[in-house]
């Protein structure tokens, strides 16, 4: 049989420890946080569930695609974000899809949208189901008579791989770990890791312009892909040609790339290689407070040194991963290559260091002392905030972009607006903050809150933390998302921050290829009345 997906939380359903064992880690929570409740509670199961009926029945010509099961609906109606979890928890899918296509190929994702688009339903493309930012709820339009879930996991193979171009065609569904296998036989990698790695597809990468966890160099899904193909509701096939670069007027690529499913479906995709790295320095950096490490990241971006790891982590957020004892920032760097030697770039990254006054560890692999201990909390992070949930912890995560000159006081104002209202909603927690992005021009800060729950608040208290917090970084400069998109939640701050004739551009594509405004119906643009 196999494996399960969660219907509420991250991983599988056969990864949930038994009662006991949560028990036993949010006591150790507990005392190394200074707050949680003792009691802890458990997820309502599947069997449990009490659904919205569907709106509508399996129509005969998708019965062989269809899963209207209670699983199905809930699974493919429920994204990852904090308030997602919370309600998956205690068994609340406020908008679960009426059911669940299952595409096998790009023919099975024309006949969904043919149909939806005939019968007035909205259609909701999905991938790994791992938007934090309410990207996957199947919310129907004012016009539409229901909505439909369109699963991507049966497109879920490396199609071909030119290994004189270093580039490889693979369908949109496939996952992170079964792409990496794929390729693994070739000595070839993407080199695309985000947090969500493990749950998430290719398409959901390039639907939602994506980040992996490499904080310089090529980081973004935009850089790797070279093209792009999907299915249309008017029938059409949006597919550009393979190119190493084109300035052939405005991208065809670059449009879908951030559409979330609004514009069409991705079906697949020629993204680029390159051979596995062979080659790895890092050394953790101490500095003695966040504002001089930034510094020091700042100089080695600008030297063009490109590390593949260049994380600041803020003096709370290292004490409370185990990777410090709250007195320093700490710097994660590291350097990795196919073949050429790295040493001369870390010997002058850590010169440059030293000259802010940061010491570091013996140079290693990464996987002992502080760096390690980081490492580990941040490859569990999505997993524990389970068990937060279930011990009345809240625990969310919000990300920007700045430029240098802006950076000190905007951390400054985006961090005390949120812990400000994040006392005032909880009455204690912590709002830490880490660089995950360097760019020459910039930095991607990426705030994290922990803080008491007030159980069945817990909703309202997040929304007026992530409110607070929006505004701020609208107010400073910032951009409302940097890597996790914007789904329905950062709407509104979207809107502001995008330019009005750009709007109306991307509405006028809307109506184009969407004439019934059918795709993912909340997301990025309303489809014209």
């Amino acid at each position: 049989m196999a494996r399960r997906r969660k219907h509420w939380g991250w991983g599988y359903e056969d990864e949930q420890p038994p009662p006991a064992e949560v028990s036993a880690a949010a006591a150790g929570l507990r005392n190394h946080l200074g707050f949680g409740a003792e009691d802890v509670e458990t997820p309502v199961a599947v069997e449990a569930l009490a659904l919205a009926p569907p709106r509508l029945p399996v129509p005969d010509v998708l019965r062989d695609l269809a899963d209207d099961t209670d699983y199905a609906r809930a699974h493919f109606g429920t994204g990852r974000s904090y308030g997602d979890v919370v309600r998956g928890f205690r068994g609340e899918v406020p908008h679960p899809p009426d059911f669940v296509a299952h595409a096998r190929d790009e023919d099975d994702v024309a006949r969904v949208l043919e149909w939806c688009a005939g019968a007035g339903v909205a259609c909701v493309p999905v991938g790994g189901a791992t938007s934090v930012v309410g990207g996957v709820a199947a919310v129907p339009g004012p016009r539409h008579e229901g909505a439909v879930a369109l699963s991507l996991r049966g497109l879920d193979r490396v199609v071909e791989v030119d290994e004189v171009s270093r580039a490889a065609r693979v369908q949109a569904g496939t996952f992170g770990p079964s792409l990496e296998d794929q390729l693994r036989p070739l000595g070839l990698t993407l080199r695309f890791f985000p947090q969500s790695f493990e749950m998430s597809t290719l398409g959901g990468w390039i639907a939602t312009r994506a980040g992996g966890h490499f904080a310089t160099g090529p980081t973004h899904i935009d850089d790797l892909v070279e093209a792009v193909r999907a299915r249309t509701p008017d029938g059409g096939t949006w597919a550009s040609r393979r190119l190493p670069g084109s300035g052939a007027g405005p991208s065809p690529d670059r449009l879908l790339l951030g559409s979330e499913g609004t514009l069409g479906v991705i079906t697949e995709a020629w993204v680029r290689v390159i051979p596995r790295p062979e080659i790895r320095r890092s050394a953790g950096v101490r500095f003695p407070d966040f504002t001089t490490g930034a510094e020091a990241v700042r100089e080695i971006v600008q030297a063009g040194l490109w590390p593949a790891n260049c994380r600041l982590i803020d003096p709370r957020e290292a004490a409370l991963t185990f990777a410090g004892d709250g007195s320093h920032a700490l710097l994660v760097l590291g350097f990795e290559s196919g073949g050429t030697p790295v040493d001369e770039r870390m010997k002058h990254a850590l010169s440059i260091c030293e000259g802010r006054g940061g010491e570091w560890e013996e140079r290693d692999s990464g996987a002992s002392g502080s760096m390690g201990a980081w490492r580990d909390a941040f490859l569990r992070a999505p997993y524990l905030r389970d068990t937060f949930v279930a011990m009345g912890i809240l625990s969310e995560t919000f990300e920007t972009a700045i430029t240098w000159d802006r950076l000190p006081a905007f951390v400054e104002e985006v961090r005390g607006s949120a812990e400000a209202v994040l006392h005032e909603q909880c009455g204690a927690g912590t709002v830490t903050v880490r660089l995950t992005h360097a760019y020459p021009d910039g930095a991607a800060p990426y705030f994290t809150c922990l803080a008491p729950a007030a159980r069945g608040a817990e909703i309202g208290q997040w929304a007026a933390v992530k409110h607070a917090a929006s505004e701020a970084i609208l107010r400073a400069g910032g951009t409302i998302t940097h890597h996790h998109a914007v789904g329905r939640d950062h709407r509104p701050w979207y809107d502001r921050q995008r330019p009005d004739p750009f709007a109306a551009a991307l509405r006028g594509a809307k109506a184009a290829v969407d004439p019934g405004g059918i795709l993912n119906p909340g997301v990025l643009i309303d489809a014209e009345a």
